[in-house]
């Protein structure tokens, strides 16, 4: 039976193996029990800065802080360069809460990679000393030998980082990613038009369409016209956060398992390694949310459907259910609304921390986590503030 006919895929313990089910329970296998380090991404696009094409941020003002203040939370449990945690303009949450809570309960190590964010965390990182992305709109998101230089830097530090755990979980934080990765999907022949998903529950595909659509006539791309050429796909119509985790994956890839931890994003992430790869990738996985996998108005199935049908080997689609429809917390509880559903990489966090355990922990003992760290992150500031007032 294929993957998109099973009635269930859940294997247990709040994880599901969305797509390529052997080589899914294969690589949960062998990750189970070893040791992990967790990778953010901290990178900025102009794209963000169109109307209605994000929601991450309380306003458009500040969704340039998002994931610095992500990577801060992640680190301290707070944020340093601005006064609350990232969250929608209506209070939804950052899933750096859900990314927290994991890496915590686990005892899993973290790192951030600033690759062309604005506005960069004011915690211990490495950096690709990169400048930030342009607005996809004009063909011209960055300069080639950008790209290449944040690539090759990448790999490296992929080697390093390798050689400290078992597998790598990398997570990123760009505000507008989705509407960067349709547009290199496209360029290199993946029909992802109305497939990425959105932070919104009213995904905005026309608006993006309107956007990459409007980008590659600009930069004279045609469909597919880029499927060979990953790192000019980027420069013309990604973001910097793209060739950085390419990179990363990559070099890691020699001494380690990866996890991409994202949500559609990675699909694009996991197109640009294929097509720069000669190796089998029976090393490397997307893990997600249940809330991206079950997302009607995308289909990351069908995107990394498209990715795998062209790679040495079969890359699984593995989902954590971090069950927040049972939480007693509105902000939680949006997630299964269609509100955020993945980001910081919440998603592959869960999984890690589950696989960490030897899937002795279960949904519960996720959402207890999540739970309390929501607690101490939102409600008690808030608390706070109030006594002040």
């Amino acid at each position: 039976m294929s993957d998109h006919g099973k009635n269930n895929d859940s294997i247990g313990s709040g994880i599901g193996v969305a797509l390529n089910w052997d080589k899914g329970i294969e690589f949960l296998n062998s990750i189970a029990g070893k040791e992990f380090r967790f990778i953010l991404i901290t990178s900025y696009t102009e794209t963000a800065e169109i109307d209605g094409i994000t929601v991450a941020g309380a306003n458009k003002d500040l969704v340039r802080f998002t994931p610095p203040a992500d990577a801060e939370f992640l680190y301290l449990g707070r944020c340093k360069c601005i006064d609350s945690v990232p969250a929608t303009p209506d209070g939804k949450p950052t899933p750096a809460v859900i990314t927290r809570a994991m890496l915590k309960l686990a005892g899993i190590p973290l790192s951030i990679v600033d690759s062309g964010s604005i506005v960069k965390p004011m915690v211990p990182h490495y950096t690709m000393a990169a400048t930030h992305g342009r607005n996809i709109i004009h063909g011209h998101a960055m300069s080639r030998e950008e790209v290449e230089y944040i690539y090759r830097h990448s790999l490296e530090l992929g080697r390093i980082l390798a050689r400290s755990a078992d597998c790598l979980v990398i997570g990123e934080s760009i505000p507008a990613g989705t509407t960067t990765a349709l547009a290199v999907m496209l360029a290199m022949g993946i029909d992802a038009r109305f497939r990425v998903s959105s932070s919104m529950p009213s995904n905005p595909h026309a608006l993006k369409m309107r956007v990459v659509e409007e980008g590659m006539r600009n930069g004279g791309v045609k469909f597919g016209s880029l499927k060979d050429k990953p790192l000019d796909a980027i420069a013309m119509l990604g973001d910097p956060m793209m060739p950085c985790t390419a990179g990363l994956a990559i070099g890691a890839m020699d001494h380690a398992h990866v996890i991409l931890a994202g949500g559609t994003q990675m699909a694009a992430v996991l197109a640009v390694v294929s097509a720069l790869s000669s190796r089998r990738m029976d090393k490397i996985a997307v893990a997600t949310t249940s809330y991206v996998v079950n997302d009607a108005s995308a289909d990351i199935r069908y995107l990394v459907n498209s990715v795998t049908a062209n790679c040495y080997g079969c890359v699984p689609l593995i989902y954590a259910d971090p069950m927040l429809a049972l939480s007693s917390k509105n902000g939680l509880r949006a997630y299964t609304e269609g509100f955020v559903k993945e980001g910081v990489g919440a998603g592959g966090a869960c999984v890690a921390a589950l696989a960490r355990s030897r899937f002795r922990l279960d949904a519960r003992d996720v959402l207890k986590a999540i739970e309390v760290e929501y607690e101490h992150a939102i409600e008690l500031p808030m608390k706070t503030r109030l006594c002040y007032e």
